[in-house]
């Protein structure tokens, strides 16, 4: 009698139905489950609960399937690591406390880009200062010390490529203007920033004048990363595709590294706004740019910059308009290739310029 009437089931359409439902319930927890591409905030994509390792991260544009969770969301701007799916070694190393020995025996005297020195036992001010061949008034201005200042071990300093000074462009300056304070030499600054001319200075962007001075009584020239306000929640985006994996935490300047360690990988406008710089080369030197290589910078209507680096191709033209999660390049770094500027691996270079960066813990 039962075995009749289940045979007569498979007659109706909804037996069907029912089969198809229960197979689907059975399957979703290996494949995972498609969501909306509309995922577009630093957050959660669904609630997660914590302690449960079945919980689900999605961060940055979305490739439409869950991904295990590399990073937790807490305070809203601050990401605690979770294990991850699979491991991913770091590929970028840019900082000078990675790439100590070759900076400073050789590279150092050919850079133009400006790098982080970590301090080591029985260093002091002056010994940095004559390992890079630079004035030691050089290493105060950049890192807002004074004659009376020491430093500890494990200190991060802002080194430069040249003795002289720095400066953040802001609103409104022309790059005359920021030589003639400094009293430095506009025709030298244009050629050590790779500037085609003296308008091609942009909001956000830091400029380095050979031989500059600091005026009297100055201001802080360049904020350091940990006195910049925090950033709205929600407003940038992961300019990697999910999982938003972070290869080097916060480094010069205001800047963190992601990576899947392949390179060619698209990269997504954090938030939008117009496009200032789209910079290409063929040049295979380290110093490309000051080591960023490739690059891109956008102006966002919050007052903040956006910098992408060590970009293999860019899509976008400078005075674009650009949409949060539009592709505006695609992942670069394999080192001896043309842009790569300072990278041992595919990676993007992610800056922020105004508030503090938002994937930094």
């Amino acid at each position: 009698m039962k075995l009749t009437k289940l045979t007569e089931s498979r007659q109706d359409p909804l037996f069907y139905c029912g089969c198809f439902a229960f197979a689907l319930l059975l399957i979703t927890p290996v494949l995972g489950v498609p969501v909306s591409n509309n995922i577009f905030s630093t957050g959660l994509s669904e609630e997660t609960s914590k302690g449960n390792p079945d919980s689900l991260l999605a961060l940055g544009p979305f490739t439409g399937v869950f991904q295990s969770p590399d990073f937790y969301l807490i305070q809203k701007n601050s990401f605690k690591a979770l294990p991850p799916s699979g491991t991913i070694k770091p590929q970028v190393l840019a900082t000078l406390s990675e790439n100590e020995e070759d900076l400073i025996n050789g590279l150092s005297g050919d850079r133009s880009g400006i790098i982080e020195y970590v301090v080591k036992a029985g260093d002091s001010l002056s010994s940095i200062a004559d390992q890079f061949g630079l004035s030691l008034e050089t290493i105060f201005w950049a890192n807002n010390l004074t004659k009376n200042s020491t430093v500890i071990i494990g200190k991060k300093l802002v080194i430069l490529p040249t003795s002289g000074t720095m400066h953040m462009v802001k609103a409104g300056e022309t790059l005359g203007e920021i030589v003639k304070k400094y009293k430095g030499d506009l025709v030298q600054t244009i050629s050590f920033n790779d500037l085609d001319n003296e308008n091609q200075v942009f909001v956000g962007d830091i400029v380095i004048i050979p031989g500059g001075v600091l005026p009297p009584n100055p201001v802080v020239v360049i904020k350091p990363t940990s006195g910049l306000a925090p950033t709205t929640a929600g407003y940038f985006i992961c300019p990697v595709s999910a999982p938003c994996r972070i290869t080097q935490g916060l480094h010069w300047y205001n800047a963190i590294d992601f990576s899947h360690g392949k390179c060619g990988e698209p990269i997504y406008a954090a938030a939008s706004g117009v496009v200032q710089k789209a910079k290409t080369t063929t040049s295979t030197s380290k110093w490309a740019f000051g080591g960023a290589g490739n690059h891109i910078s956008i102006s966002h209507p919050n007052g903040t910059t956006t910098l992408y680096g060590h970009l293999l191709s860019i899509v976008v033209n400078p005075g674009d308009h650009v949409s949060k999660g539009q592709v505006i390049a695609y992942m670069g770094g394999t080192p001896g290739t043309p842009g790569a500027g300072m990278s041992t691996g595919c990676h993007l270079h992610f800056q922020v310029t105004g508030v503090r960066n938002p994937f930094a813990p």
